[in-house]
């Protein structure tokens, strides 16, 4: 230790590159470029931390520009640099971006990820039967039966799909969990899973209200122009049983623009009325990081290139998203409208002030018969 050396100094620079490209945590990148100046140098001249992202993340590979933009008050969010050449600001820039990305694509808090469900395939009966059921976690919501339901078909290998929005424009999805619904009302409470699910991620293909604009299709197929799928999963086998499956893909993904899309592929129960094939899902969950507020895409049409937009002022997920461990995100506007009646009642019940003829609906906890619920 008497004579210090720096073994990089005694190594080709491509050799220097190969051996610091072995490291899989980008802290460490950002570790190492804190070694020394000349660490330093080789870790950002060579866009390490870049090519690290883009090792795990491969969508990164499609943008066209990176955008730091800061917090105003007054004037919102407003663009405080731009690089999309390699130039001696951008470099640096690049590196900055890229080491906190990683490490919040790694470190933010993982959680339910979905905001709102968009639009299915098929649905038997609307709108008791629609997607948006999927979104809660319970099978019964006051004394009745929440579920999706797909139109019933004669051939068992007609697919389907259910797209949903996530919270955030760019999400790090780990795992999808589903569901699928026990119909306890029909005779031998047959379960309408699906034989296998798939899963695909992407975006709009063009600047659309996902709400009104989607409203009266009727099927969205993966080849639709409507939406550009960057990622297809493997197909997963599903399980004929009534719990919630967990579907963990091969390794996180980065989802660029919020769409997932689930597809459903063949059916194995056959409804014993009109003996036809149905998929029926109770509840849809996806975990992951969103990584909004800190970041954000703009998607440039027809290239499927995007501007990628860092704000360092924004507060973390983990800080501005925490939610109850039982109460995610997904659920809809009118189930949080329907909790606080069922809440606001509890409490007039505690006080006396029941009007006659009202009751609170225990949900799945009251101990109620087959005859109260209606397929």
């Amino acid at each position: 230790m008497e004579e210090r050396l720096d073994f990089l100094d005694l190594l080709e620079p491509d050799m220097s590159r190969k051996i610091l490209m072995c490291l899989d945590d980008i802290s460490d990148i950002v570790r190492a470029s804190a070694v020394s100046r000349c660490w330093q140098h080789l870790v950002i001249e060579n866009g390490l931390s870049k090519q690290l992202c883009l090792r795990s993340f491969p969508p990164l590979s499609r943008v066209a520009s990176i955008v730091e933009v800061n917090d105003s008050e007054a004037n919102g969010h407003i663009e405080v640099a731009c690089s999309s050449s390699r130039d001696s600001k951008s470099v640096p820039r690049d590196h900055k971006v890229y080491a906190y990305f990683a490490h919040a694509a790694t470190s933010f808090l993982m959680r339910s990820c979905i905001l709102e469900a968009l639009i299915a395939s098929s649905t038997d009966n609307e709108p008791e039967e629609t997607i948006n059921n999927t979104l809660e976690p319970r099978d019964v919501v006051a004394r009745r039966a929440l579920y999706w339901s797909s139109k019933g078909q004669f051939k068992p290998d007609v697919p389907e799909t259910l797209i949903y929005r996530l919270v955030s424009n760019l999400c790090v999805v780990t795992e999808i969990d589903i569901r699928p619904f026990q119909a306890f009302f029909q005779p031998g409470s047959p379960i309408y899973s699906a034989k296998a699910v798939r899963f695909r991620f992407g975006h709009l293909n063009r600047v659309m209200n996902p709400r009104s604009d989607l409203t009266g299709e009727s099927h969205w197929g993966s080849g639709n122009d409507t939406f550009i799928w960057t990622y297809t999963s493997p197909e997963f086998p599903m399980a004929q049983e009534n719990y919630l499956q967990k579907f963990i893909l091969p390794e996180p993904v980065l989802c660029v623009g919020g769409i997932l899309q689930i597809e459903l592929l063949g059916r194995v129960q056959r409804q014993e009325t009109d003996a036809l094939f149905y998929i029926c899902v109770s509840h849809v969950k996806v975990i992951g990081r969103p990584l909004s507020p800190s970041f954000d895409i703009e998607i440039l049409a027809p290239s499927g290139e995007f501007l990628l937009k860092c704000n360092y002022q924004a507060k973390t997920t983990c800080n501005q998203l925490i939610m109850l461990e039982n109460e995610p995100r997904t659920i809809l506007p009118t189930y949080l409208e329907r909790r606080v009646v069922e809440l606001r009642q509890i409490v007039n019940m505690l006080r006396g002030n029941v009007v006659q003829g009202e009751y609170y609906a225990w949900g799945e906890e009251e101990d109620e018969s087959d005859e109260d619920f209606v397929a």
